[in-house]
């Protein structure tokens, strides 16, 4: 017989008088009985002090039989009673001592970009330079020009123009502030603004990733300077045949309320037949049913609509000359977009044709602009602009028999290009302007109708070998219809190209199905 005593305390103090006998037995009943249950034999007692206080205390007794089981019992009992305050004790020992990583313990922020630039980075398409009257527009890595590695376009105001240096976020800390040359290109059409080049050189083991412009010399830039990402880090070494597109067409600039939506339907389908993968479009505004039409060839991946407000913060002109029309810049930035498009695509597309919303880039002796490009390319290996000659086809004039007059196009605001057909000849006395295909890395600058800067050779197209059609006013309005050349090029893709617009249309809900 194994006999054991057990002190326990309760919280509250407990005397004979306050507690019923009753049933304090049959509390003991009740326990005596489970315990028996497993092998125990249990006495009951009472003890004091000297201050008339009792507590309960009990004798276990352990019949021989079952000592193995009852002790294996109480074990186990007590077992569960210590995991239980063990994991109490470490959940309050995390609650009250472990820090949360966002308000006691943050990770420091790294000294490098992250902290230095990433809350200032500008997500806009223009951005004021502080304490200048300039715009910055993008910056894009550009190593072709000795001593410089980085190239910022800009908008800049002609009789303001002052020292900068380039400051750069470098990976893992600020660099040391260098000096920026400021490019201006020759033509501004006597306007105040100008399109700008801002060279810079990378200062030694700075991998930078973004860059600003400072008007003082190794100071620290104020919490209000906005950093350019710097782009085309990847272009160096990169082989032409395996950028993501072949074409893309910059379209230079959407302005006012333009809405001719069946010409720019039309343009569009022409143009991907003609196997190009991308346009660019800088918009700063159009009409409703033309913005509708640009939404969906965007959610489509085929236009890329880049946002062009240049009026909230110049007073943009609607013309190419200051002394006739006026205003802060030429044509809403046309000359800025048409260079930004080039370095945007750069590392991405193997030609990009400059050209305007209008217009058509259209070989005559190739089904497609990769057949005309492969030819050229072989003939002239080395050349890197390609003009081509602009037409016009004067809108005035319409197609006699009416067979592209659709009745699924009656209601769609603008041109329909198919019905134009009689095309003006050039008048050879005048200047003639033309358009582009270029290779993007062999320009370093352009105009409107001409490259400025280029690396390799220009080389004109023949006009039969090549064109642009352009359906607008007419250029020589005093031709009578039979001065005019009939020119059917565009019917030669009518069987692909109706359909094709039916089905935009219809995707945009403006295709007449009545």
């Amino acid at each position: 017989m194994i006999s054991a005593s057990i002190l326990t305390y309760d919280n509250d103090l407990v005397t004979p008088r306050q507690q019923n006998q009753v049933e304090k037995e049959q509390q003991r009943r009740r326990l005596r009985v489970h315990l028996q249950t497993h092998g125990f034999k249990l006495y009951f007692s009472t003890g004091g002090d000297k201050r008339g206080t009792y507590w309960p205390h009990f004798s276990l007794e352990l019949g021989t039989g079952f000592i193995s089981t009852a002790w294996m019992e109480l074990l186990k009992h007590f077992k569960k009673k210590l995991v239980l305050v063990f994991i109490t004790a470490l959940f309050l020992f995390l609650v009250f001592t472990v820090k949360t990583p966002s308000t006691y313990n943050s990770i420091p922020k790294p000294s490098g970009p992250q902290s230095a630039c990433s809350m200032r980075i500008s997500e806009q398409t223009i951005t004021p330079l502080n304490n200048t009257k300039h715009l910055l527009v993008s910056a894009y890595m550009d190593q072709r020009v000795k001593d410089f590695d980085i190239r910022i376009i800009g908008i800049f105001r002609r009789d303001s123009i002052q020292p900068l240096h380039c400051f750069f976020c470098c990976t893992g800390y600020l660099s040391k502030t260098t000096p920026a040359t400021i490019l201006q290109h020759p033509d501004n059409f006597g306007f105040p603004f100008v399109t700008t080049d801002v060279m810079c050189q990378i200062p030694q083991n700075c991998n930078a990733t973004h860059v600003t412009l400072l008007t003082t010399p190794d100071k620290e830039s104020p919490s209000t300077d906005q950093w350019l990402p710097i782009r085309n880090k990847d272009t160096v070494g990169q082989k032409e045949e395996n950028m993501q597109f072949d074409f893309t067409v910059c379209i230079s600039n959407l302005f006012g309320d333009y809405n001719n939506v069946l010409q720019f339907a039309q343009t569009l389908e022409m143009y991907k037949l003609l196997g190009v993968n991308r346009v660019v479009i800088y918009n700063t505004s159009c009409g409703p049913e033309l913005n509708r039409l640009l939404q969906s060839y965007s959610d489509e991946g085929f236009v890329e609509m880049v946002p062009w407000p240049i009026d909230k913060h110049l007073n943009p002109s609607r013309g190419w000359l200051h002394s006739e029309h006026g205003g802060d810049v030429h044509y809403f930035g046309q000359l800025t977009t048409l260079n930004e498009c080039i370095y945007r695509s750069m590392e991405r597309s193997r030609y990009v044709l400059l050209n305007d919303i209008d217009e058509i880039i259209m070989p005559y002796q190739h089904d497609d602009l990769m057949s005309l490009m492969n030819t050229l390319r072989n003939q002239h290996p080395n050349a890197g602009v390609f003009l081509i000659e602009n037409h016009i086809f004067p809108k005035k004039h319409f197609e006699p028999s009416g067979r592209f007059h659709l009745p699924q196009w009656n209601g769609v605001p603008g041109i329909n290009i198919l019905e134009h057909i009689y095309r003006e000849d050039p008048a050879r006395n005048i200047y003639h302007p033309h358009k582009m295909i270029v290779r993007p890395r062999m320009v370093e600058g352009t105009s409107v109708h001409e490259v400025i800067k280029n690396f390799g050779e220009r080389y004109k197209v023949p006009l039969d070998v090549c064109r642009i059609i352009h359906v607008r006013v007419a250029l020589q309005g005093s031709l009578t219809l039979e001065q005019l050349n009939v020119d059917k090029r565009l019917w030669d893709f009518q069987e692909k190209l109706i359909p094709n617009v039916d089905k935009v249309l219809k995707r945009v809900g403006m295709l007449n199905l009545t």
